[in-house]
């Protein structure tokens, strides 16, 4: 298939993605009301003041099925396989412990065991991280098989995953909005790798969320609660294995681990800083990334928008990384991402301990 026909079915996909969401958006928030899926503001770590509506995932993850299954139809051969199935019964599962958690809260040991079937449903189907690509390793050609690790190692990339983008869903559109450009730079990636398939379905994913974002940014009027910050997790974590990752790339590891940047760079000073104090990993605290820039005066729009950019930014270098003439260059360029991304960590103090950020205040 040439490359301008996949450009434009992307673009068709995306646009069908993005009118449906934003068309079903309305009717999840009357749904929202009806069955009393509303998050009532009852700590100081909620930004809004006002009872809100949380059920905005339906009408993401209901735009993500409904094209699929429509671009399937015009093309078997870029999007059915059995690897699809697993996908979209495993979203399936999430959406609907998401739903239940958003009208009624249960457990995080609940939602976690629901999250590992989710993910063991999509390894069994077929997605797996088979190898991973490291040059100065001793192997045959740099390649470790993992053989029968890549079960685990699988189910624990998308369980981990699925809860970073829930971690970051902490401000008005922010969400909704890294997950559109991930979605967007991981196309973009799968494109120039020749992964049409993956490049279709994360340019719905991202269609899905944009079309999303219009109810959702700074005042929103909708959440999208569990049910949406899970399933976008889950659904970039096991397309990114099922398209970027198996690419028989050198880096093709680092890459989705530069576009989902944010959440997983916010996740992971999350667990230090959590260490720091002393306090248990799964512990909610207000040393998150966009609770920083907050305590540094920013409101809550500018601290999407340059959430926004620095998504941007990171996308762009998975970009280049996937586009890397040599192994070198790519190297090279996650090494300076990475320092800038400790840096930034440490000048508005990411790692910082709780007593540490109270003495600024």
């Amino acid at each position: 298939m040439e490359n301008q026909n996949v450009i434009m079915i992307g673009i068709l996909a995306f646009s069908v993605a993005l009118t449906i969401s934003y068309l079903l958006t309305p009717y999840a928030e009357k749904l929202a009301y009806k069955i009393g899926a509303i998050d009532v503001p009852k700590d100081s770590r909620r930004m809004h003041k006002k009872p809100i509506p949380r059920l905005g995932g339906i009408a993401i993850y209901s735009a993500f099925i409904i094209t699929s299954i429509f671009m399937a139809i015009l093309n078997p051969n870029l999007l059915y396989s059995n690897e699809f199935g697993g996908i979209l019964i495993g979203s399936t599962i999430i959406v609907l412990v998401g739903i239940v958690d958003d009208v009624k809260q249960i457990s995080a040991k609940f939602k976690l065991a629901a999250q590992i079937i989710a993910a063991i449903i999509v390894v069994y189907s077929g997605v797996t991280i088979d190898f991973i690509n490291l040059p100065l390793m001793n192997s045959e050609s740099g390649y470790v098989f993992l053989k029968a690790f890549r079960f685990p190692l699988t189910v624990f990339w998308i369980v981990g995953i699925t809860n970073t983008v829930n971690l970051i869903d902490g401000l008005d559109g922010l969400a909704a909005g890294v997950s559109a450009i991930a979605s967007l730079s991981l196309s973009i990636v799968a494109f120039n790798i020749g992964q049409y398939h993956i490049a279709i379905l994360l340019a719905i994913l991202a269609g899905a969320s944009s079309g999303f974002l219009p109810y959702n940014f700074n005042p929103a009027q909708i959440f999208m609660g569990d049910t949406g910050s899970l399933v976008i997790g889950f659904l970039l974590a096991t397309i990114s294995v099922e398209g970027v990752i198996k690419k028989a790339a050198t880096i093709a590891v680092f890459i989705p681990v530069l576009a989902l940047g944010v959440p997983i760079f916010d996740t992971t000073f999350a667990i230090i800083r959590r260490k720091l104090n002393g306090r248990p990993i799964m512990e909610a605290d207000k040393g998150h990334l966009h609770h920083r820039l907050l305590a540094k005066g920013l409101t809550q729009k500018q601290t999407v928008i340059t959430l926004y950019i620095i998504s941007m930014l990171l996308g762009g270098s998975a970009i280049i990384v996937s586009s890397a003439s040599t192994t070198l260059y790519g190297y090279l360029v996650i090494a300076a991402t990475s320092i800038l991304v400790l840096l930034g960590a440490q000048k508005i103090g990411l790692m910082k301990k709780a007593e540490e950020r109270k003495a600024e205040t």
